[in-house]
């Protein structure tokens, strides 16, 4: 099948990578010329396991090529939208750049091609697209679908391949046909429905994860108070039937990166609009801005004044597996101890070089041992595995009695370690 794979960040090019894989003949395309011209020498976008092998077997078997040009989608059967829509610190999603983008190829297109979207838009989007193919191509009998993305940075190429299910919404019997057909090469596993319920699928899966996150979080705040340990009221959550193992429960840090946060907003703004009260999904961004300040807390409760005072932060990108710093809740933490004089030794495996804003203010160091000699305090702030092989022996011979802060305990090998004053979130405020 040929497909044209528009928007190349990070899940165009995974989407493009891996469709190629299973045997599609894809097209590529962006509007960046430097993203097209990397791409097509086998160089991924931003850092993501295993993707540029995987680019490069699909250039070198033929089945992939990349491309600025909007003429290229023109004999496709599949456009498939894979753009990563842009959002700001506040949440706020920059819909009408896809729209605008999908809007500019629309007319290359065949007749009968089939638009699929996987971008995160709000619910509604594939209507104002279909009623804008309709006033300008309206004997082009294009068609419009939504299968939600549901990739996860640093484990995006397992996820695509063998997901759970695939979740595809469509209008007629002949989109159903050809999708099947498309996703048929990677599982037989589809939940077919409207786009409509397509599209709300999506953001209900991330408000309830964001749900559940701001849930545990508050939970653990509690347990600080009054001497419970989160850990254990975890799992007696995760084994009650009704909830299960698999619970997004587990007490640690806030919702980074914008993936969550996006369709929470995206709910709150159609509640609105068809006025509608929402308090449950409202109060999600108030918690979850609450509890960035966990880690400040617990920095404050240790060191009334940080002024001059040497922190270690092992992890600047927001999340394992990536290389990405935006939205990062550790980059917005070393920009909080900045401005309390704290003096910042920083270590990240992706990271090669500090964020321009840092430079003269803060060192990265080689190794997590380097980034924490001399430091009263470590925020172990991103779940890289290198950090839990670092010996709590050899962190106090270079750190003596150094205040270890690690949100969900991703670190535990430090936990009990003599000369380490170890906090996460939800251990009692006894043991500070």
């Amino acid at each position: 099948m040929k497909i044209a794979v528009l928007g190349l960040w990070h899940l165009g090019a995974v989407t493009a990578a891996c469709a190629a894989s299973v045997g599609h003949d894809v097209f590529g395309i962006d509007f960046a010329e430097e993203t097209v011209a990397a791409l097509n020498a086998g160089k991924a976008p931003l850092f993501e396991p295993g993707l540029d092998d995987l680019l490069r077997d699909g250039l070198a078997a033929a089945r992939l090529r990349f491309s600025t040009s909007v003429s290229d989608a023109a004999d496709a059967d599949v456009l498939w939208v894979t753009y990563d829509t842009p959002v700001d610190d506040n949440d706020d999603a920059d819909v009408d750049f896809v729209l605008d983008m999908i809007e500019r190829v629309l007319p290359e297109l065949r007749e009968g091609a089939t638009i699929l979207i996987s971008s995160q838009m709000p619910v509604g989007s594939v209507r104002r697209l279909e009623a804008f193919a309709k006033a300008i191509l309206p004997d082009r009998q294009l068609s419009f679908a939504y299968s939600p993305e549901n990739l996860r940075l640093g484990k995006a190429i397992d996820v695509f391949l063998n997901p759970d299910r695939i979740v595809v919404g469509v209008r007629h019997e002949a989109d159903r046909d050809r999708l099947s057909e498309m996703f048929g090469r990677i599982t037989e596993r589809i939940e077919w429905m409207s786009v409509e319920s397509a599209e709300m699928t999506k953001h209900a899966i991330n408000a309830f994860l964001a749900v559940s996150v701001t849930f545990v979080n508050e939970i653990a705040a509690i347990c600080e108070r009054v001497g419970a340990d989160a850990k254990d009221v975890e799992r007696g959550l995760k084994t009650e039937q009704r909830i299960g193992p698999k619970a997004y429960l587990s007490p640690g840090g806030p919702i980074a990166g914008g993936t969550l946060a996006r369709d929470i907003q995206f709910l709150n703004k159609t509640a609105a609009a068809h006025s509608l009260v929402s308090p449950l999904l409202s109060a999600v961004k108030l918690s979850n801005d609450e509890h960035k300040n966990w880690a400040c807390r617990r920095l404050l409760s240790k060191f009334s004044d940080l002024s001059g005072q040497t922190i270690a932060i092992w992890g600047l990108t927001y999340k394992p597996g990536t290389n990405t710093l935006r939205r990062s809740s550790a980059i917005e933490l070393c920009r909080w101890l900045l401005a309390r004089g704290a003096v910042l030794r920083l270590h990240d495996p992706a990271v090669d070089s500090l964020p321009g804003e840092f430079e003269g203010l803060a060192r990265r160091w080689e190794t997590p041992l380097d980034a924490a000699t001399g430091a009263v305090a470590l925020v172990v702030a991103t779940e890289w595995p290198l950090y839990r092989e670092v010996d709590a022996a050899d962190l106090t011979s270079v750190s003596p009695g150094i205040f270890v802060v690690d949100a969900s305990r991703f670190a535990r090998q430090l936990a009990n370690a003599p000369d380490i004053d170890y906090v996460a979130v939800g251990t009692p405020m006894r043991e500070i």
